[in-house]
């Protein structure tokens, strides 16, 4: 849970202010106030959406059309300005975290999740061109979404595991 502390502006200031410059006092005040709100606000925001992005990933890892990699990244990214807390304990994550820690550190995917990821969605796309849908176009644009989803997937650097001697 984000904690936010809002604490209204003092109604009177700590140092005695001259009449003729009051209203810049309360301008500054106001201007101050409506920063710290603002800034809950996107932190909320912030927590909001990474929740969403690392539902939407954990999804991904049994449904091939969304990238898991990405949403996890976001995730962290949103976390990251969010909740020191839930990034902490995304990257340390067991298995989640493992998807995170590579990219960030290498740019690179391992082998295993390039064939699986490429393999999986030939298979889903495939069988929906040829059992599900009837219209050409539609077979085209899925055939042309797997083609770009792959050569995205194999344009990243293949990550090789390292043995420790």
């Amino acid at each position: 849970m984000v904690e936010v502390h809002l604490h209204p502006p003092p109604q009177t200031p700590i140092i005695p202010i001259p009449a003729r410059l009051s209203h810049l006092y309360q301008e500054a005040n106001l201007r101050v106030t409506t920063i710290i709100y603002t800034f809950a606000t996107m932190k909320i925001f912030l927590l909001i959406l990474g929740v969403v992005s690392l539902a939407l990933a954990v999804v991904g890892i049994f449904l091939p059309l969304l990238p898991t990699t990405p949403l996890l990244l976001l995730a962290a990214w949103c976390f990251l300005r969010s909740s020191e807390r839930l990034y902490t304990w995304l990257i340390n994550h067991p298995y989640v975290g493992e998807y995170i820690r590579n990219f960030r550190e290498n740019k690179a995917i391992p082998l295993h999740a390039k064939i699986i990821s490429v393999t999986m969605i030939w298979l889903t796309i495939g069988y929906c061109v040829i059992a599900i849908v009837d219209i050409l176009w539609v077979r085209i644009v899925m055939l042309l979404l797997a083609a770009a989803i792959s050569w995205h997937i194999l344009s990243y650097k293949t990550l090789r595991r390292t043995t420790k001697k």
